[in-house]
């Protein structure tokens, strides 16, 4: 009896050596998230249920020793240690409808997941004819292990469960005209149109435009805005003088925090029309001849240049001059950097001071423009001096034949003249 007492007791302590000697984490799998694609299905609609299966255990794992201790001259030498990882292994995954219309088929024999690992399973609905919440359940048969039963709520074309947000809109206006080279004053007005708060509001001007670009600062910060409420801010944008007219398009963000505090960001923009507005100067006054004298026609040209930034068109100039012609010229288009003549073609005017005005009509990207400057003309008298000596030097020649031929002889007394012979 003893042997076989001595045998039992050697197979018992094998046993004991050999069994797990420590387990850390018993695994098991859960769904960690889930989604519903629509968010909301329409009545007899198709969908899909996203699920993600993980395995709860990070780091499951199990210890047993493959051999038993010995003594030897006194001295204990342990046995060795096997550490093996804990895996799930999935047989079965299957959504039951309760309702909902399941067009997917199980997913038997999965496999094994390792230890805090992962995997997305993907079934495919139909809604029913009838409106209401929903909820399916995702059945996962394990291994040697418990089952997971999970329900899913499916929304079909209820309210209930949609997440109200926040709706920003930009709005614009524009403090005074968008020209080119100019400075451009804005007040952004920001309005939540939604059903919740939007937190921590923010707005970016991007620089992304070679035309327009913000002045000073580039982001602003405008705090809460409560449903149905709108916050405002003003800003100038500075303009390249060379830039075209027409559209420009100025990107905003917006970025916020939702009331569930989840940091949203919506992208807008500022629409600008750049309009050019000209502007003109004049550049000489000519006249041909140089030199205007009384009563004498003379042609009159003004030079009217444009220094602005738009095209001047339709212009035209005249002036009140009192002499006869033609006092209103008809220029045309004048370029941003151009100038052109305007000729008057005057029949001549007395001598003195005339004031008279220039008026220039014309039009523009801004509408239509009246530019009036006062000027004056001098008109000296004719030189009448070479006349007056002529008519002295005839004079005196005359007086010399009065006396030598008509006052000499009457003096001597006969009366007769010199070439006449005396009896």
């Amino acid at each position: 009896m003893k042997p076989i007492v001595f045998v039992l007791c050697i197979l018992a302590l094998t046993a004991v050596l050999a069994s797990p000697v420590s387990a850390v984490g018993d695994p098991t799998v859960t769904i960690t998230d889930y989604r519903v694609n629509p968010s909301v299905l329409m009545p007899d609609s198709i969908g899909t249920i996203v699920i993600t299966i993980k395995n709860t255990a990070t780091s499951a794992s199990i210890q047993e020793n493959t051999g038993a201790s010995a003594t030897t001259a006194g001295t204990s030498t342990p046995g060795t240690t096997k550490v093996t990882d804990i895996n799930v292994n999935i047989e079965n995954i299957k959504l039951e409808g309760n309702g909902i219309i399941v067009l997917s088929k199980d997913f038997q024999r999965v496999g094994e997941i390792g230890p805090g690992q992962s995997i997305p399973i993907t079934f495919s609905v139909q809604a029913p004819s009838d409106s209401g919440m929903y909820f399916p359940e995702v059945w996962i048969d394990t291994t040697g292990g418990r089952s997971t039963r999970y329900p899913i709520p499916v929304n079909v074309n209820t309210a209930i469960g949609i997440q109200k947000q926040a709706i920003l809109i930009l709005d614009t206006s524009l403090g005074g005209a968008a020209n080119p080279g100019e400075e451009i004053p804005l007040t952004l007005t920001i309005r939540n149109a939604g059903q919740t708060l939007a937190d921590d509001v923010t707005v970016k001007i991007e620089n992304m435009s070679t035309v327009v670009a913000p002045k000073n600062a580039d982001l602003y910060h405008l705090g809460i805005i409560n449903a149905g409420e709108q916050e405002a801010t003003q800003l100038v944008l500075l303009s390249d003088k060379k830039a075209s007219a027409g559209l420009v398009r100025i990107p905003v963000t917006i970025r916020y925090n939702a009331i569930d505090g989840v940091p949203r960001t919506q992208s807008t923009g500022i629409d600008l029309i750049l309009k050019g507005k000209a502007e003109l100067g004049f550049v000489s006054v000519d006249t041909s001849p140089p030199r205007v004298t009384e009563n004498t026609p003379f042609d009159l040209t003004i030079r009217i240049e444009n220094t602005g930034t738009g095209e001047a068109k339709q212009v035209s100039a005249k002036i009140d001059l009192p002499s006869d012609g033609t006092r209103e010229a008809f220029i045309g288009k004048i370029k941003p950097g151009n100038d052109a003549p305007a000729i008057f073609l005057l029949q001549g005017t007395g001598a003195g001071n005339y004031p008279y005005n220039l008026t220039v009509t014309y039009t523009d990207d801004m509408g239509v423009h009246t530019l009036t400057r006062q000027m004056h003309m001098w008109v000296p008298a004719n030189d009448n001096s070479g006349n007056i000596l002529v008519a002295l030097i005839i004079l005196v020649i005359f007086g010399l034949v009065v006396y030598r031929y008509w006052y000499l002889p009457k003096k001597n007394g006969d009366g007769k003249l010199p070439w006449v012979k005396k009896n």
